[in-house]
Formats: structure tokens, sequence, C-alpha cells
């Protein structure tokens, strides 16, 4: 039987990136994933060119930027490897990249210079350190041996192997078509650590058929907006892209808020939050002898202010000849347009899953769990981060925090 340091059980960004670190650090580290190709989340993101960092990452406030029963829990990964330590990996490696967005730092040409990065940092090892690649390869039982050095056992589809250590990074349930799954999940429990429900996150919304059928002629419409929750306990907003679909909502604004939307609570949207639409009205009532809908196409596209002012039949005429409650309430519900989402399109859609390991069970140093030697990195760990980026740095952050509580806490083979 084959023995490691350590097995790292998924190929994404946070276990190729911690399987990296730890040979450096002069582990025997056997990384395994059910994939024939690893980092397939890292292949498909950003448009194929990876949002992999965010230089606005305030790292002494970690709750700006990430959610979950704690979020303060990633303040000391997130401070040990910053944004600036994986542009400074990236740099070395010749890849160029830009700024694209609100601190969003994307590969020039393509995600696969990231994911061969990754592959060529495994293959870097020093003093003794060694990463064994198998994919594809899926693990049918996990066992665990009290007092053994050697006290982690698993039986995979390649045979049985042992390590002193075991790290789940197989991320969790959104995107099941490369692969996703909720076995991180089921490892935590089989050792007695706590899960929070997981859910979709960072995914598009969608209404009642008949509620949205105005709006479902528009999709493909976009324009900016402020998103803020209208839940009593949540209370977060932002200011981003809208993208109407025929089934709901989307863009940068929708799957931002989503990770915060509670099933059965509202979404209040400005439509023009650039503008203040109740003394434009006004104003122009003064002067202009254009169709209200035309007077809000200066503000809005043109199609969305025809749908709008289709709405109420004091809103379908000259604004001159409207009345001032009329275009008051006009005002008033574009800059507090209030749906509730009946659900959203799940983890097909979503880029992220919300909740997963309890972080009340791990280590925010090294993050391993209560259950000595079992590690749980990235996805599968309850930290969620906002779209841009965000999610990747937990990834690289707690990859390297675990890398250096492996290599403090090695036994020899």
């Amino acid at each position: 039987m084959k023995s490691f340091d350590a097995i790292i059980v998924g190929g994404g960004a946070a276990g190729l990136f911690c399987a990296g670190v730890a040979a450096q650090l002069g582990l025997k580290i056997l990384l395994i994933d059910h994939s024939a190709k690893v980092a397939e989340k890292i292949r498909i993101s950003g448009g194929g060119r990876s949002n992999f960092t965010n230089r606005e990452l305030d790292v002494r406030a970690p709750h700006t930027h990430f959610l979950g029963e704690n979020p303060q829990f990633c303040r000391s990964a997130l401070s040990r490897y910053t944004p600036q330590h994986f542009v400074d990996l990236v740099k070395r490696h010749g890849i160029a990249f830009h700024e694209k967005h609100k601190g969003q730092l994307f590969c020039d040409h393509s995600s696969q210079d990231l994911i061969d990065m990754l592959l060529r940092e495994c293959e870097a090892s020093t003093n003794g350190g060694q990463v064994t690649r198998w994919q594809s390869c899926k693990v049918a039982a996990v066992r665990h041996h009290e007092g053994q050095a050697q006290r982690y056992e698993l039986d995979t589809t390649q045979g049985t192997v042992s390590a002193a250590s075991l790290v789940i990074a197989t991320g969790g349930l959104s995107i099941p078509q490369i692969g996703a799954s909720d076995w991180g999940f089921e490892i935590a429990k089989q050792f007695g650590l706590r899960v929070v429900t997981p859910r979709p996150g960072l995914v598009p919304l969608t209404f009642d058929a008949a509620a949205w059928a105005p709006y479902a002629q528009l999709s493909g419409l976009s324009l900016p907006v402020r998103l803020e929750t209208g839940d009593k306990k949540i209370r977060q907003s932002f200011n981003e892209d809208l993208l109407l679909t025929h089934r709901g909502l989307s863009g940068p604004g929708v799957l931002q808020i989503s990770s915060y939307w509670q099933p059965g609570a509202d979404i209040r949207i400005n439509l023009a939050p650039e503008i203040d639409v109740q003394a434009a009205l006004l104003a122009a009532k003064q002067h202009s002898k254009k169709r209200i809908a035309n007077e809000l196409s200066a503000w809005l596209p043109s199609r969305l202010a025809d749908t709008w002012a289709a709405q109420d039949s004091a809103w379908q005429r000259p604004v001159i000849e409207a009345s001032d409650k009329a275009l008051v309430q006009l005002a008033e519900r574009l800059s507090r347009w209030t749906l509730t989402p009946t659900g959203t399109e799940g983890y097909k859609k979503a880029e992220v899953t919300v909740g997963g390991v309890s972080t009340r069970d791990l280590s925010q140093q090294t993050m391993e769990s209560k259950q000595a030697g079992l590690y749980f990195i990235g996805e599968v760990v309850d930290i969620t981060g906002w779209l841009g980026g965000y999610n990747f740095q937990w990834a690289w952050a707690s990859g390297f925090a675990c890398a250096q509580g492996l290599a403090a806490s090695k036994s020899p083979l």
C-alpha cells in the first residue's frame, strides 16, 4: 500500500494550489480528482480568462466581501496570503493579465495559462517534496485509524492508499455538469463535523411566470441599477448591472444579491440610481410635450421605458398632461421596484455554493478540523465571496494556510 504525507482530494483551485505549496515545503502529496481534467472551474471562469483575484479585497475586514456564519474566520488566511502574493506568482510565471472592473484581475490570453502555472508549481518541489496526481480516480471509502502515523486510509479506483493527513478540496454543489457533488460534505458528517445547509449562490433569480410575463419579452436587456435585499435580518446592496431574462433576473448585480437573498424575502431595485427621477419628471412637465415613455428613455432603455409606462393609463400620455401625483408615483416605483423571487436557477447556473463545512469546527490558522489530521479548504468550507475573484482568492489563501499547517505537523513516513 502506497503512503504519503498527505492526500488531497479535489484538483480544483484550492487543491492544486495547496498541493504545490505543500510539495515545495518538502511533503509527499497525492492529489486525487475524479475528473480526467483538473481545474475545470478555473477553465470556464471569467469567460475563459479566469478572474483569479481582486485588488480591492480588504483583508482587515473580510465581512465586506465574504459571507458565512462567521466571515471573520477567513481573515487569518487572507492576511497571510493576499491578492498581491498571487499577483506576484502570476508575474513570475510571465502570465499577462489586466484589471477589468472594480479590482477584478483576468488573464489576457486564457484561463489555461493559470492552470498550467498551478501544474508547474506542483512540479517545482524541493526538499524531497513531490506531487503525485491520480486522474480519473474515485474514492470509495475513507477510514481513520487512531494512534497511527498513517492514520487515514482511502480505497480508490487505483488502489488503497494511506497518509498522515487528509485534505478535502472538493468544492460545492454548483455546476454539476463539471462533476460537482456533495462528497466533501458527506466526509465532514462521517467524522462528526457540522455542515451549514448548502444553497446556490451567485445565481440568477426566477419569478412567477404570469407575473413576469410583461418583462419576459425584454430578455437580453441590460442596465446599471442599485439592488438591495428586503430581508430585515440581512441588509446588503450593490450598484451593478442588471440583466433581464425569460425567467427572471440575472447579471452581476443579481448574482451578487442572490447570495444574501432568503426565500420569501423581497429585493428592491432602483432602475435609475444616478437620477432623481421625481425631480426630473416634474421639471420636464413644465416644458416637455414628449410622452412619458419617451421622457423615461433618457434614463432607461427605450423598450423598458415603454413596458414600464404601459403599466398605468396615467403614464400613457405626454408628460405635460400628467398629474403631479402620477409622476411622483411613477418615480417612486422606478426607484423602489419591489419584487419577490420564487426561487433561483439552482446549482446548474450557480457560480458558487453558499454554506458548507462549519467554520466552528475548523482552525482558522491551518484549516484543520476538530478531527485531527483532517483539513477542509476552498468552496467546501462555509465561506463564500462576492463575484469578482474573491472566491478564487479564498481558494489560494485557504490552500496556502493548509499547506503551512501540513508542513508544521509533518510526521516521518
